[in-house]
């Protein structure tokens, strides 16, 4: 990969605030202390304009990622649509506290995350009546799926990116390696050993995109923690098991060259629903990262898809 100039931000050196100014939005950061005993940061997109936003969206990231780089293009883009969006750094993610790419307990993540949600929504009254939308990228649509089961009638639908919601038999470990890493886990938990393809390289297509992803200062850069593995394991387990259950409306998007997340598992999750209202998009070619690391082209029609989504569920 070619070397390139540090930037503050994944759209170069402009500061923060003239940035935000210029695409006709506003940003505010915050750091929230949660039940769990962890500072976590946080982050809000809005119109600029004042009024109730035409809808709220609560945002998850996936693993390894974080909120102040290239996530953030979608939450500025649906806030230049009228949409509120709120995100926050998952536990050992960006500049949230907790050792790097730590995740010994997701259910942890999943009442810090509903907390957060409600105390955000609770800060102006305009966010009482729009609807609550969730949005969840990768590991961040398990999280999402996992918050449906814990509170189903919070939100009013669910946007799901490249779900992890199942493990696929492609790339699952085979006997005896789960049991292995579980049995090692155990007594050392953190131990970032555990073998996995660069997912950057896997996840973004263009090549200008995958430099600007990988300047990214928050981004881990080691191997996964055994815990964590662990930990992803079980979820997507749990998950995977309970896809009849779900009930939120939904639509479910990936790429068919996907492989980071599989796109079978997505349709899977579409087929097994119980949810009245849901549809797929699988899009031809795309990989993981839809909504950055896509030719511009590609995200402009997946983005257009996520407004035309919403926009008819905001009546």
């Amino acid at each position: 990969m070619e070397e390139a100039k540090a930037i503050p931000h994944y759209w170069g050196e402009t500061p923060e605030e003239e940035y935000y100014k210029e695409q006709g939005i506003k940003s505010s950061n915050f750091y929230y202390k949660a039940a769990s005993g962890l500072t976590l940061f946080t982050k809000s997109w809005q119109p600029i304009k004042s009024g109730a936003p035409r809808g709220v969206i609560c945002m998850v990231h996936g693993y390894g990622n974080d909120i102040s780089w290239t996530f953030q293009a979608t939450p500025i883009f649906l806030a230049q649509n009228g949409f509120a969006c709120f995100a926050l750094d998952l536990h050992g993610h960006g500049r949230s506290q907790g050792l790097k790419a730590y995740v010994p307990n997701v259910d942890l993540v999943v009442d810090d995350a509903l907390s957060f949600f409600d105390f955000a929504i609770a800060q102006d009254p305009i966010f009482e009546k729009p609807p609550k939308f969730l949005y969840g990228e990768s590991m961040g649509g398990a999280i999402g799926l996992l918050m449906h089961f814990k509170r189903p009638e919070f939100f009013k639908g669910a946007i799901l990116m490249a779900p992890m919601c199942k493990i696929s038999e492609k790339v699952k470990p085979r006997w005896p390696i789960p049991q292995i890493l579980t049995a090692v886990a155990r007594f050392a938990p953190t131990l970032a050993v555990v073998p996995t393809a660069d997912l950057l390289e896997k996840s973004v297509k263009v090549g200008e995109k995958k430099v600007i992803a990988a300047m990214n200062p928050m981004r881990y850069r080691g191997k996964p923690r055994l815990g964590t593995v662990v930990e992803l394991i079980r979820v997507t387990e749990c998950v995977s098991e309970r896809l009849r259950e779900v009930e939120i409306p939904f639509v479910v998007m990936h790429g068919d060259a996907d492989v980071v997340t599989d796109p079978e598992v997505s349709r899977e999750l579409y087929e097994l629903a119980r949810s009245e209202d849901k549809s797929i998009k699988i899009y031809e070619g795309m990989m993981h990262s839809l909504v950055f690391g896509e030719t511009d082209e590609n995200v402009a029609l997946v983005r257009a898809d996520i407004i035309r989504w919403l926009e008819e569920r905001c009546d």
